[in-house]
């Protein structure tokens, strides 16, 4: 029997698994009312095949910022022939909406709704209901980029 009573090593902890193995979507739309809708009906689609499902916080949450930044781009970012393109990623917990449009110098910006218009208030949705959000100017091509990221964490 041996008496040297030494610790065994420490193995090291396994790596936690991420939610979400990496994907990506990315598709165009027509920047039109039905452009949007169509957008938003093929994000929940994509986002329940990669395991957010229908119903769930998550997946309510990210359809309504495809719906809000979609509907911006087809109000704000409209050029006649030219399309908006809605781009999404998972890759750990972490989840990016994107919405490009062709008109540069329409930049969005947090206002205060007006209590009389129904409209306006898509951006502060946006902002409350994400972790973080903002935009850019496309390099090469007019328009502008919405971008919006969500952490679902992990289950």
């Amino acid at each position: 029997m041996n008496s040297d009573l030494s610790p065994l090593p420490v193995r090291p902890a396994r790596p936690t698994q991420p939610r979400f193995p990496w994907h990506h979507f990315t598709m165009r739309f027509s920047s039109t009312p039905r452009g949007a809708r169509l957008a938003r009906r093929l994000a929940g689609e994509r986002l329940d095949a990669w395991g957010i499902p229908y119903g769930s916080d998550a997946h309510d949450v990210l359809t309504l910022i495809v719906a809000e930044l979609s509907a911006n781009a087809v109000r704000h970012g409209r050029v006649p022939g030219r399309d908006f393109r809605l781009r999404l990623s998972a890759e750990g917990a972490t989840l990016r909406v994107e919405v490009t449009d062709s008109r540069g110098e329409s930049t969005p910006a947090l206002t205060k709704p007006s209590d009389d218009l129904d409209a306006g208030r898509g951006l502060l949705l946006v902002a409350a209901l994400t972790d973080r959000w903002g935009w850019y100017p496309c390099v090469d091509e007019p328009g502008k980029t919405v971008w919006a990221v969500l952490d679902v964490g992990l289950a």
